[in-house]
């Protein structure tokens, strides 16, 4: 078994544990939501608000590559709500008989370069991805942010090759913050505020823009919960803590 696929059973098995507990012996019912790691700092942001709002709720934030997220998923991994970086995962699992109701957009997002603090590598724009002496990370191609990145390169005529690629933004900026990479391409609202990187934007005649979705998952043991979750996410409270993280809000 690779490592890839053994990382995946044990994400399983954790999601599995945590439904496990479902009710608190406090009577606090536990949420699962299984969200792109994209949304790290705005969903916890949101995970505070609501279960302040909402006192016998817990939210359990599962938060990782939208992709893997989605095999977790389509393994049956019992989650509540799912918010993943792109509407085609979101309709993979509705394909497969897991999402109850409709998916709804809450944000939108772009993409930009990152580099470290201070530029290391001189990086002007996106031709620098090419230069063979710079260290450049991509998002692995099977999560969304690395589909976006390679849709921007083929555009902008770019041929890059990377050093590392990633599984997920996060894993990807944290290198680039860290001073282990010269450059990699993020979402804009990752870039936003971090104190160890910089972003230089990308010309919107080769920019991407992705919607997030959200639902409630056919499996949720908490249906009223998940309801509220979501209801929250889209309402003005969670609107404005999306967009005070840099999101479009649509």
């Amino acid at each position: 078994m690779t490592r890839r696929l053994i990382a995946g059973s044990l994400a399983i098995l954790l999601l599995v544990s945590c439904a496990g507990a479902g009710t608190r012996g406090s009577g606090r019912v536990e949420l699962l939501v299984a969200a792109a790691s994209s949304l790290t700092d705005a969903f916890r942001d949101i995970e505070a608000a609501f279960e302040e709002a909402h006192p016998g709720i817990d939210v359990v934030l599962n938060l990782g590559g939208s992709s893997l997220l989605r095999e977790q998923i389509l393994a049956r991994a019992p989650v509540d709500a799912f918010a993943p970086a792109n509407m085609a995962i979101m309709e993979e699992a509705r394909a497969a008989g897991l999402v109850s109701g409709s998916a709804r957009v809450f944000a939108r997002n772009t993409m930009a370069i990152a580099v470290p603090v201070g530029n290391p590598g001189g990086v002007t724009g996106l031709d620098d991805l090419a230069r063979p002496e710079l260290l450049v990370g991509l998002c692995a191609e099977t999560v969304p942010c690395g589909r976006f990145t390679r849709q921007i390169l083929l555009k902008a005529g770019v041929t890059a090759r990377p050093d590392t690629e990633e599984p997920n933004v996060r894993a990807l900026l944290t290198k680039v913050e860290q001073g282990e990479l010269d450059t990699g391409i993020v979402y804009a609202t990752d870039v936003r505020g971090e104190n160890g990187v910089v972003a230089i934007a990308i010309p919107e005649d080769y920019n991407v823009t992705t919607d997030y979705p959200i639902a409630i998952m056919s499996a949720t043991s908490h249906p009223e919960a998940a309801t509220a979750f979501v209801a929250y996410v889209l309402s003005d409270e969670g609107r404005a803590l999306l967009g005070r993280h840099g999101f479009q809000l649509p």
